[in-house]
């Protein structure tokens, strides 16, 4: 189908990615980050995967809207994507919450984020603008959903995933025809609306929307000039195209990347804790259901300059090993036991310490002889000698932040206030 068009779509379209949010059930890992800007995988930010994938799709016009407690995720995007040259038409902009609009509110909503930028984007004259939420786990080439924006004269196309149709109630979703053109847009609903043909299945929205630029800031405007309004897409903008327009839905299994042993589509919200936990700790799998080592498909992050993981010592009962772990650069072991876990760059872990289905943020450092299960060490935590967790259920719910499912997030002030 590639050779139907003269050159890519993505040549002519303009990424914006929306990461403004909290995340706030998250918890205390976005007390003093947003959550686009959270540690993932072992040394990526979560925002990596849609920048990543605006990239790898051919996207080389990138506008990012901060807003809650933005500076770690400017600074990591100022460290990790600067490489974008204007002499080559590309462009990379950060575009905080600055009252260019008003001098009385902020970003009121998703669409208000885009609106307030209007005149950044027309600047680069984008054919098409590819709207995404910078807070999903996923691989995806937009490339392929421009093509069927294009394709299908539509005034807006959503990115979709199918879900079980009880499983959707927390997403917006959308009413099909046979042709996937969407017949109505619900927020959150109680009973979602079947796919046809297969009633137990419901379309999800991703937050993916693509535009025509022009449309977009047409519908834009007129969304600022209802006073009725949230500037909101799910809420306002994408239900009044629906009803008076043309809305097409875009599989997310037509787009998605997938390395030859990933069976599965993978795509998650990692907005809880358990999910969060639950998506790094997928990546210790023997196969793990996303490949982050496909090379033909890259996740972009900041390079950080490091010496190489060390393990030291090799005696009974202090020996330095890793089993199905990812350990990231500057790390030492050091005669102790991570086992399915995920240590990011500058972990040490002191002699006769372990640690399994653990999840530690930079720079943390695990006192000697200390066990810790089932965690997710905040950046900078450091874990007192021979400190158990994940053993008595009830100590470490009133010492730490302990979700449903038994993972207990602990941060520096928790420590702190053990003493």
């Amino acid at each position: 189908m590639r050779d139907s068009y003269s050159q890519p779509l993505a040549r002519d379209a303009m990424a914006y990615v929306l990461a403004g949010g909290r995340g706030s059930r998250l918890k205390e890992l976005t007390d003093n980050r947003a959550k686009p800007a959270v540690y993932f995988g072992g040394k990526s930010r979560i925002i990596d995967f849609a920048l990543s994938n605006a990239i790898n799709s051919g996207i080389r016009r990138i506008g990012v809207a901060t807003q809650y407690k933005a500076h770690s995720l400017i600074r990591h995007m100022q460290r990790a994507w600067n490489f974008m040259r204007p002499e080559r038409n590309e462009s990379f902009d950060i575009l905080p919450a600055s009252q260019r609009v008003s001098e009385d509110h902020w970003y009121e909503g998703t669409a208000d984020a885009v609106f307030q930028n209007i005149d950044i984007i027309a600047s680069y004259a984008p054919k098409y603008m590819v709207i995404l939420a910078g807070d999903h786990i996923y691989k995806m080439d937009y490339e392929l959903m421009l093509r069927q924006h294009v394709d299908s004269g539509a005034d807006v196309t959503i990115g979709c995933l199918v879900v079980p149709r009880m499983e959707a109630t927390g997403f917006g979703v959308m009413a099909v025809d046979k042709a996937d053109t969407i017949t109505a847009f619900v927020e959150k609903p109680a009973n979602p609306p079947g796919i046809p043909g297969n009633e137990d299945m419901a379309l999800a929205s991703m937050g993916i929307y693509v535009f025509e630029t022009k449309f977009l800031f047409q519908m834009l405007q007129e969304d600022a000039d209802d006073p009725n309004s949230s500037r909101d897409f799910g809420n306002d903008i994408i239900p009044k195209i629906v009803k008076n327009g043309k809305a097409v839905a875009h599989r997310f299994t037509n787009s998605c990347i997938r390395a030859a042993e990933e069976i599965e589509e993978y795509w998650r919200d990692v907005g809880t804790i358990d999910a969060y936990f639950e998506a790094n700790l997928d990546l210790t799998d023997v196969v793990p259901k996303l490949n982050m080592y496909d090379r033909d498909w890259p996740i972009w992050t900041d390079q950080i300059i490091a010496a190489p993981a060390k393990f030291v010592h090799d005696e009974d009962g202090r020996r330095g090993m890793a089993i199905s772990s990812l350990i990231s650069q500057d790390c030492i072991v050091s005669g102790a036991l991570a086992k399915r876990s995920l240590l990011f760059t500058g972990v040490k872990m002191g002699s006769f310490s372990s640690c399994e289905e653990a999840v530690i943020l930079p720079y943390c450092n695990i006192g000697r002889g200390a066990r810790l299960k089932r965690v997710i060490l905040d950046s900078g935590v450091r874990i007192p000698e021979g400190l158990v967790v994940g053993e008595d259920p009830e100590l470490d719910a009133r010492r730490f932040r302990r979700s449903d499912s038994g993972v207990c997030l602990i941060t520096k002030r928790m420590i702190d206030q053990l003493k």
